[in-house]
């Protein structure tokens, strides 16, 4: 072989070579760890496949669902830091708490977190700090005097109201406690119903039906959660209004609820991963809120519990449940 032949083949073989290197290297595979203490991941997998990540091409999912056995829900913390997961949702509260106590050094995006800052979880929604957490908030520990107010409206000779709780879970805690704050300056008695755990849900109703409240608030953790349509048998049953937090459980028979879609919360949570998956850091990332909360009125309940509805309530309902 010619030298000038010789040298041009080993030439254009070096640059050959590199570009066949790089067609050949396998795409990143993402794992991304999802923890929840009961709700199901489907949304939030499926806005995370609208942002290119898929299932079985470029991207495992990790799940573990406590299905209400928050005693379950720091193992399966401990579990996804094992797998080595790129990125970790947090469902709740209680997920959350339990991430950040399993890694220092995971990303964990928030989805659906009430209270991040009164959990200790940030020290500021605008610019969250560390290296960990960021993502979307719900804003229930503000809400919850809102949703007493819109609760005393609908039935305004509502002297004693209970809350019902999950005392073990301290977002919720959160919320009991802006309840006592709030109920005095609308004249209302606090009633408390902690409970700890599913098996003391339906003692502490019968306790209600033994004194009984004028109303109710109820409020959602995966606890409560996981024996609603008792508890909304057991409303009914005893002719009880009640104010629940989100659409879902008035379109299944509460009287009314005030609160974000957590379908609308998705998406952003989506995106905060897909951002940090490309290389931003969470601590930069600002913690957003819901930008719509929705009232949702049953009316089908209001006549079965012989409540008239104010006009004013119902001109402010984004629902109305005929």
């Amino acid at each position: 072989m010619q030298r000038r032949a010789f040298i041009s083949l080993i030439g254009g073989a070096a640059v050959a070579w590199p570009l066949a290197a790089r067609a050949q290297q396998p795409k990143r595979i993402f794992r991304i760890g999802i923890l929840s203490g009961r709700r199901s991941e489907t949304m939030l997998r499926e806005a995370l496949a609208r942002l290119g990540y898929i299932e079985g091409q470029n991207t495992i999912y990790e799940v573990r669902n406590a299905q209400a056995q928050m005693d379950r829900i720091e193992r399966y913390a401990v579990e996804l830091v094992d797998l080595k997961v790129d990125v970790m949702v947090a469902l709740g509260g209680p997920a959350a708490e339990a991430a950040k106590r399993a890694t220092s050094t995971i990303p964990i995006v928030l989805w659906a977190v009430g209270d991040p800052v009164g959990l200790g979880l940030v020290t500021n929604v605008a610019r969250p700090g560390g290296n960990i957490i960021t993502g979307v908030t719900e804003l229930s520990t503000e809400l919850t005097a809102k949703r007493l107010q819109l609760l005393k409206e609908l039935v305004p000779d509502a002297a004693r109201i209970a809350i019902v709780w999950n005392s073990t879970d301290r977002a919720m805690d959160l919320r009991a406690k802006e309840f006592a704050t709030t109920a005095p300056r609308l004249g209302v008695t606090m009633v408390p119903v902690p409970i700890r755990e599913v098996g003391d849900i339906d003692g502490a109703l019968a306790g209600l039906a033994g004194n009984r409240p004028d109303a109710i608030m109820i409020v959602a953790d995966p606890v409560m959660g996981s024996r609603e349509a008792a508890t909304l048998q057991f409303l009914a049953t005893n002719g009880l209004p009640a104010m629940y937090e989100f659409g879902d459980s008035t379109r299944r028979g509460a009287l009314l609820s005030y609160g974000p879609s957590l379908a609308e919360l998705a998406p952003r949570a989506a995106e905060y991963v897909d951002r940090i998956l490309k290389g931003a850091k969470p601590g930069d990332l600002p913690l957003e809120g819901p930008t719509r909360f929705y009232l949702v009125v049953n009316l089908k309940t209001a006549r079965a519990l012989g409540i008239e509805v104010p006009i004013s309530i119902l001109l402010r309902a984004d629902e109305v449940i005929e």
